[in-house]
C-alpha cells in the first residue's frame, strides 16, 4: 500500500483544518484553535518536510477508560476499527489498551505502546490528559492525541494534541426530538403542559456535561416552551447500577422523558422497563429499548482518526486542538425510531440542521435562556483551564455564547433557569 495521501489528501487535511469548529458547525469562519493549527500545518508544509512513516511500519495505540461494555468507549473502538479497515491496517498495527483508569496507569499504558513500536497513541478520557502529557514529554518522537482535553492549546507541546466536537449541536437536535415527543404527549392528554418535565442522568458537574445537558434542554425548549428538566449526577462515567437507579429516581420524581451523559445502558433499560421515552448518547439504543428509544446523538471519531493517522504517514503537523462538527461528519445523530417518535420529528430536525449549516442557528443564543431571570450579556469562561480555574475569556458576543471556539473542549458551565440539579 502506498503512502496514499500525497498531495490530494494533504489538501483535504488542510481543508478540514480550515473548517474547524465554528459555533454553528457551518464553517462560516475559523476558530482561534483552528487558526493556530492551520498556521502550524502551513509552516510545516513550507519548511523541510518530515519523512513521514511508511504504512507498513505504522502502529497506532489506543487507550480506553473502559471496554466495549461502555457505550462511550465502544464508540471510539468502532471508529478506530472503521479507520483501520479503510486504511488497510493489519490487526498487529492497531493496539487497544482497555480499562485504563485516569491515573499513572495511563502513562504506563502509553509507555508500553511506545515500547511496542507505536508511532501514534490516542487516549479517550478527560482524566487521562496529564499522563498523556507526561508521556509526550518523555517520548518526543511519538505523537500523542487525547479526546476531551483542555491543555494542548496552551502547553504548546509539538507532539501533544487535543480533540473534541461541537456535540452540543447534536444534543440540541436530539432535544428537538424530545420536545416533539413531549408535545405529542400533551396533545394526546397523556400529560399537561405543566407536567412537561424531562430527566437527565449526568456523570459529573463538569463543563462538558453541563454544556451537553443545557443544549439538549434548549433544543427541547425550542419546540416545547413549557419544558423543564431535572439533572441527577452519578459522579461516575460508567456505572450501570447507578445510572439505572438515577433514571428510576427521576421517573419517580415525575420526569416523563429521560436523557443522559453517562456511559452505560442503565438509563435506557430503566426507560424501557418503565415505558418512558429515552434519548441516549454515543450509540443507538433501539435494540435494547424498541418501545422507548427515540434517537441518540454521538461524536463520530472516524474523521479525526483519519486526520491524525494520515498526518503521521505523511510527516505533516497534527492540529494542536481540533474540533469536528456537523459539517464534517464529526457530529451525527443515530437513526430516529419511527415507532416512538412524534410525527414531523425528522422534518423538524432537518430544518434545524439546515439552519446550523447556514450559520443561522446558535445553540446558546442568549435570547433563548435566562440566569436568575436575567439575560446574560457577559460571561468570563475558563478557557485556559489553569490550576486555579480562573475565568479568562469573554465568551458572549453578538448575542450568543461562543462554545468550542476558543478551544475544542466545552467550557459552557452556566446554570440556566428551567434546569434543576441534584
Amino acid at each position: 500500500m502506498k503512502k496514499f495521501l500525497g498531495v490530494i489528501l494533504a489538501l483535504t487535511m488542510l481543508a478540514a483544518l480550515l473548517a474547524g469548529c465554528a459555533d454553528s458547525g457551518a464553517n462560516t469562519g475559523t476558530t482561534a484553535a483552528t487558526t493556530a493549527a492551520t498556521t502550524a500545518a502551513a509552516t510545516a508544509a513550507t519548511t523541510a518536510a518530515a519523512s513521514g512513516v511508511d504504512v507498513s511500519t505504522l502502529k497506532v495505540g489506543f487507550i480506553f477508560l473502559h471496554d466495549e461494555n461502555s457505550t462511550y468507549d465502544k464508540n471510539f473502538m468502532d471508529a478506530a476499527k472503521a479507520v483501520q479497515a479503510k486504511l488497510g491496517l493489519s490487526d498487529d498495527q492497531v493496539m487497544f489498551k482497555t480499562n485504563i483508569p485516569e491515573s499513572s496507569e495511563c502513562y504506563e499504558a502509553a509507555a508500553e505502546l511506545v515500547d511496542a513500536g507505536c508511532n501514534l497513541v490516542f487516549a479517550d478520557s478527560f482524566g487521562h490528559e496529564d499522563f498523556m502529557i507526561q508521556a509526550a514529554e518523555e517520548f518526543p518522537d511519538v505523537e500523542f492525541c487525547h479526546a476531551t482535553g483542555t491543555q494542548a492549546h496552551t502547553r504548546n507541546l509539538p507532539n501533544f494534541h487535543n480533540a473534541f466536537a461541537s456535540i452540543y449541536e447534536g444534543r440540541y437536535l436530539a432535544g428537538i426530538a424530545a420536545g416533539m415527543k413531549i408535545n405529542e404527549m400533551i396533545a394526546s392528554g397523556e400529560i399537561t403542559e405543566d407536567e412537561a418535565k424531562m430527566g437527565y442522568v449526568g456523570a459529573y458537574p463538569y463543563a462538558e456535561v453541563k454544556s451537553g445537558y443545557t443544549s439538549f434542554f434548549l433544543g427541547a425548549k425550542s419546540v416545547c416552551p413549557s419544558v423543564t428538566m431535572e439533572v441527577m449526577f452519578t459522579n461516575s462515567w460508567f456505572d450501570i447500577a447507578l445510572e439505572k437507579e438515577a433514571a428510576n429516581s427521576l421517573i419517580s420524581n415525575g420526569c416523563i422523558l429521560i436523557s443522559q451523559h453517562a456511559d452505560s445502558e442503565g438509563a435506557p433499560k430503566a426507560c424501557e422497563e418503565n415505558g418512558v421515552p429515552n434519548v441516549a448518547y454515543n450509540i443507538s439504543t433501539i435494540s435494547m429499548g424498541p418501545n422507548t428509544a427515540l434517537i441518540s446523538s454521538k461524536i463520530n471519531w472516524e474523521p479525526y482518526f483519519e486526520v491524525i493517522v494520515n498526518a503521521v504517514l505523511n510527516g505533516e503537523a497534527i492540529p494542536a486542538d481540533y474540533c469536528m462538527s456537523l459539517s464534517d461528519g464529526g457530529v451525527v445523530l443515530t437513526e430516529l425510531n419511527a415507532a416512538v417518535a412524534a410525527e414531523g420529528t425528522q422534518e423538524a430536525i432537518d430544518e434545524a440542521t439546515a439552519k446550523f449549516l447556514a450559520g443561522e442557528l446558535k445553540v446558546f443564543d442568549t435570547a433563548t435562556f435566562t440566569v436568575g431571570g436575567e439575560t446574560l450579556t457577559s460571561y468570563m469562561a475558563d478557557v485556559d483551564s489553569d490550576a486555579s480555574f480562573t475565568p479568562d475569556t469573554e465568551a458572549i458576543a453578538d448575542g450568543y455564547f461562543h462554545e468550542s471556539e476558543y478551544r475544542s473542549a466545552p467550557y459552557f458551565d452556566i446554570d440556566i433557569d428551567g434546569i434543576t440539579t441534584k
